[in-house]
């Protein structure tokens, strides 16, 4: 039977990790899954990937033993489609602000009667070698997160936490800055963080998780001692950033440049 082991660890309360993939390479994306993350986001908000890039990507993690995410432009039913039809085992979806937002994105994902998602499913059903098989399980192994972001999402935390198919909560710090009026760039700010407690705190309460975002191996304790269960790693420019940075102060150090 067709499981989606992400899922399954998160039923169980296990924690999962894995990266975001912002520089539209498959190569990377394979790299990342080889590296034994339990999932991979392919990053579509805020690069320039169409939906055959977001397929060879998806066929890329599909080579390793990582879950696919895909973190769509916004709540784009057809995008939502393609890339479910693709291989994506999960979608992410930013700018959520209202219930009405979250019904949406998780019928997207569903087949009827418990969704408006429409049969086309080519590379998760194996062509239609496996059809019977991934449209009696799809439902039930999908994942939904929802990216809180915004000044409404915060205040109608509490409906959107009541839609039923919502997995997990991840937080937007840069974003949720940026509505309060401050530089997401010298960050931590004590506003937002007080909306990461109140997420923090209602999806508990809701039994659904939460994700924090860490770019180092600190923050990643960090997250995990404040609850997440789910570590949003990277991106992957941010990962590789720092290990040039890092090279080349200890080059300069040694060399006295």
């Amino acid at each position: 039977m067709w499981l989606n082991k992400v899922k399954q660890k998160l039923i169980a309360d296990e924690p999962v990790i894995g990266p975001f993939i912002g520089l539209q390479s498959p190569h990377v994306a394979e790299l990342f899954g080889h590296a034994g993350f339990d999932f991979v986001v392919i990053e579509c908000e805020h690069n320039a990937l169409d939906a055959a890039d977001v397929e060879h990507m998806l066929m890329a993690v599909g080579n390793t033993e990582a879950v696919p995410i895909v973190r769509v432009p916004y709540l784009d039913v057809p995008f939502i489609q393609r890339s479910l039809d693709s291989g994506a085992q999960g979608i992410m979806a930013p700018m959520v602000k209202t219930a009405e937002d979250a019904e949406k994105l998780v019928r997207a994902t569903r087949y009827p009667p418990e969704g408006t998602r429409s049969w086309g499913g080519l590379r998760p059903s194996k062509y239609t070698l496996s059809s019977s098989e991934y449209l009696a399980n799809s439902n039930d192994n999908m994942i939904v997160v929802l990216i809180i972001e915004t000044l409404d999402a915060v205040k109608n935390l509490d409906s959107i936490t009541d839609v039923a198919g919502v997995d997990v909560l991840t937080i937007g710090k840069w974003d949720l800055s940026l509505a309060l009026g401050l530089d997401p760039s010298k960050q931590p700010h004590a506003d937002v963080e007080d909306v990461v407690e109140k997420v923090t705190d209602t999806a508990k309460n809701k039994g659904i998780k939460v994700a924090i975002s860490a770019s180092n191996p600190q923050e990643i304790r960090e997250a995990l001692s404040r609850g997440a269960r789910v570590i949003n790693y990277g991106p992957d420019y941010t990962l590789l950033s720092h290990a040039a940075k890092e090279g080349m102060s200890v080059f300069r150090e040694s060399t006295g440049q």
